[in-house]
């Protein structure tokens, strides 16, 4: 359990929780969820001594849930926010490989669907503590901590950083870590996007034999689980907005309330771009599908029309091979020295007309590719 106390201006790293809250800054508080249970005891103790209140036993099997959805909840003491973020690469490859016996093997089409993970996070949101809890491994703690810290200056056992650059409130910092997670998934689109295009460029390739269809019906599944995601994303992050602006924080001015108001908005914005993409991810798939089938319609549809144009052309032949097939005993030109050459004569001339024909209406012609 790792302990920070943010101040105006300054934050600095404790090795116990302080008797009490600073007045004019916070304290963060996160640990990873492993841990969450060995150190529940403290962890209780802290947030009746600064934040009011212990949290509660539903709350506590919420954070400690791996597969929680995004989820919002509140008391009259404090907010609960549930946020799933992506895995990073380093989560994924160790995920894989202690399913790889299990799982069958990634096909190299579509791999980056593969891939897509999401780890939960969950904020516990007081008006002078914020509880993070955090997948084992996480970085999104280690990284703010390691952006604040480059930007200060070591003085006195503090870090003296750029005002701006700090968190104000509980509120705040935990609004600026889900922005980074929602940020993760604008970056996810692209490599999605480009992958799905790569796909489509093989699909109405002309003659191709496309027959991955087992990853595209992955990715599609995937972009489904996505959309959802950043939904539930949406509707918590929507809620929590909501109950900032009816029950802001108390100690915050106005001019701080606005800016968390801000802050929230853009979170939501990010969300709401990454669902726009992700359908049309859905509908590009769906679109390319019809077409590359259409495609393929139309194909063999060209391949029965010259068929059919082909047995047009030699009905009349069989007809004339038919009567001259006939067992009569006399029959014109059967006994004529020319009477043969004639036959094949008319043949010849019959499929040249019709050939003819077929040719000026287009049933013969080639479509382009």
């Amino acid at each position: 359990m790792q302990i920070v106390e943010f101040t105006r201006g300054t934050l600095r790293f404790l090795d116990e929780v302080p008797a009490q809250a600073p007045g004019d800054g916070f304290v963060w508080i996160y640990l990873e969820r492993e841990s969450l249970a060995g150190h529940l005891p403290a962890l209780q103790a802290a947030c009746q001594r600064l934040g009011g209140s212990a949290l509660l036993d539903l709350h506590l099997k919420d954070l400690g849930n791996r597969a929680h959805p995004s989820h919002y909840d509140y008391t009259s003491v404090y907010d609960l926010v549930v946020f799933r973020r992506l895995a990073t690469a380093e989560e994924v490859d160790r995920e894989l490989q202690e399913h790889a016996a299990a799982a069958p093997q990634a096909p190299a089409a579509l791999a980056s669907f593969y891939r897509i993970r999401t780890r939960a996070l969950g904020f516990v949101v007081f008006d002078r503590l914020l509880v993070t809890v955090h997948p084992s491994g996480c970085l999104t703690a280690r990284s703010f901590i390691s952006r604040y810290l480059s930007d200060a200056v070591q003085s006195d056992g503090l870090a003296g950083a750029n005002r701006s650059r700090l968190p104000f409130s509980p509120s705040d910092l935990m609004l600026r870590m889900v922005n980074v997670m929602v940020d993760s998934y604008l970056d996810l689109r692209r490599q999605l996007t480009g992958e799905l295009d790569r796909w489509q460029q093989e699909l109405l390739r002309p003659g191709t034999n496309f027959r991955n269809w087992g990853a595209l019906m992955v990715a599609r599944r995937e972009l489904h689980t996505l959309e959802d995601l950043c939904e539930e994303q949406a509707d918590a992050m929507q809620e929590w907005l909501d109950t900032a602006r009816e029950q802001p924080p108390p100690a915050l001015s106005q001019a701080e309330r606005d800016g968390l108001v801000a802050r929230a908005r853009d979170v939501l914005e990010h969300i709401q771009r990454v669902v726009q993409q992700v359908r049309r991810m859905e509908q590009g798939a769906e679109t390319v599908v019809q077409i590359h089938f259409s495609a393929q319609s139309h194909r063999t549809n060209n391949i029965m029309r010259t068929l059919t144009a082909l047995t047009a052309i030699f009905l009349p032949l069989n007809l004339i091979t038919g009567v001259f097939g006939m067992n009569f005993a006399s029959m014109p030109l059967l006994a004529d020295p020319i009477g043969f050459w004639a036959a094949v004569g008319a043949m010849a001339f019959v499929a040249l007309a019709l050939g003819l024909v077929f040719w000026r209406k287009r049933y013969l012609e080639r479509s382009a590719r």
